[in-house]
């Protein structure tokens, strides 16, 4: 059973600029290419939403493949990227990728689903797809680094950063910091962004911290590869 995302799945429309507004200056992109060359390869994109980050993967691999739970957005996925033959969009969750076994050079995730030690099973079904020396791409919200980190404990006041790290670090994944901004053409699409994204305390908050159309974002980019397999210290 999937979790209903709060942003996309209720505001796919805001949910698109916010994504346009995401890493301006390309860090995640270059700090994914430093890990893994997936050109000619086959990609899969976990929690593909609309379909935003398939055709940046489509421009240099054999074949992309994005999964989503979300009817609605698998539809708004399928239009964004029809017409193109070396791209697919399949229903189907991270517990329960809708492909067969080793038929994956990397499996990226970005702020979808993959949250610390109840992300067991998608751990398993990623490395249950992925071929030998493939690799397993984990883009998240660095909740360590401000202002939006503040802005996200506030909101989940049980969220602990470091025993999420430790959890990824005990299952053998790398990590690479990733200090980038996020940058909005208007102020009306900066108050909309923060709005899905906070509770409305929060996002008053985040609008009175700042000024102007942009802010600093951290995120981490944790990888494996299928070699290391999923092991887990206890």
């Amino acid at each position: 059973m999937s979790v209903p995302s709060p942003n996309i799945w209720h505001w796919p429309e805001i949910y698109e600029v916010e994504n346009r507004a995401q890493d301006v200056d390309g860090a995640i992109w270059a700090a994914l290419a430093r890990a893994y060359d997936w050109s000619g390869r086959d990609v899969l994109d976990v929690g593909c939403g609309t379909g935003f980050h398939l055709p940046r993967f489509a421009a240099t691999a054999r074949r992309v493949t994005g999964v989503e739970p979300h009817g609605p957005l698998v539809a708004r996925a399928r239009a964004r990227v029809a017409g193109d033959p070396a791209v697919r969009v399949l229903s189907g969750s991270a517990q329960r990728l809708p492909v067969p076994d080793a038929s994956c050079d990397l499996v990226h995730a970005r702020t979808a689903y993959f949250f610390g030690s109840g992300c067991r099973p998608g751990l398993l079904e990623a490395d249950r797809v992925l071929r030998p020396d493939g690799m397993l791409a984990i883009v998240d919200l660095d909740a360590t680094v401000a202002p939006y980190g503040d802005w996200l404990r506030a909101d989940l006041p049980r969220y602990r950063p470091a025993e999420v790290d430790a959890f990824f670090e005990r299952a053998g994944f790398d990590c690479q910091r990733v200090r980038t901004r996020w940058r909005f053409a208007d102020r009306a699409s900066l108050v909309a962004v923060l709005g899905i994204e906070f509770s409305a305390a929060v996002a008053a908050r985040a609008l009175g911290d700042v000024r102007g159309l942009e802010f600093p974002v951290g995120y981490r980019v944790l990888t494996r590869r299928k070699s290391a397999g999923l092991i887990v210290k206890r």
